[in-house]
């Protein structure tokens, strides 16, 4: 369901939406997001758990889930998964959204969604200088790697997941995402 509106938004406005589920504001528009099936929300949850405990455990940042909305610039994103250096956000946390954008977003696809459904998220994240994109799809059982210079890589279930230098040491084999 979208508000039909266009109007600029004020992170006050945005903030007291009353909604279950997440919010993004994409050109004007809020788009108001249902909540995740249970399938969506396993995976989501899982892979959270794996990852967010190794970046906690190793003090490497702060993470976030997919309530969070992050607004670099006009629009706000809130990606199922985030994650920021301690290099990047050191010191208190803001009571908003954040102004910087994460160095890795994950998206995990609802049942109806497919990868292709995610390229102007893609190319926002990009362009705000997201360093690591994960498209996680349940449908394929396969996770859309996508690197700051644009690169894609598609990781099937044998395959093994890497953090790459921006969760330096994280390696999980795709298939556990998805048990």
């Amino acid at each position: 369901m979208t508000i039909a509106t266009k109007k600029v938004w004020t992170d006050e406005e945005l903030m007291r939406i009353k909604h279950e589920g997440k919010v993004e504001l994409v050109d004007g528009e809020v788009i108001l997001m249902t909540p995740a099936g249970a399938e969506q929300g396993s995976i989501n949850a899982n892979l959270t758990v794996r990852l967010g405990s190794y970046i906690l455990r190793r003090k490497l940042g702060y993470i976030f889930d997919a309530q969070t909305g992050f607004r670099p610039r006009k629009n706000m994103r809130a990606p199922d998964f985030a994650f920021i250096s301690k290099e990047r956000l050191g010191g208190k946390l803001p009571k908003g959204f954040l102004r910087i954008p994460p160095d890795l977003a994950v998206e995990v696809l609802a049942p109806n969604e497919t990868v292709a459904d995610y390229e102007d998220k893609v190319a926002e994240y990009l362009s705000w200088g997201v360093r690591l994109i994960w498209l996680v799809d349940p449908n394929t059982r396969t996770v859309t790697v996508v690197r700051s210079n644009g690169e894609r890589q598609v990781l099937r279930e044998r395959d093994v997941l890497s953090g790459e230098e921006v969760v330096p040491g994280f390696k999980v084999r795709v298939r556990k995402i998805f048990e």
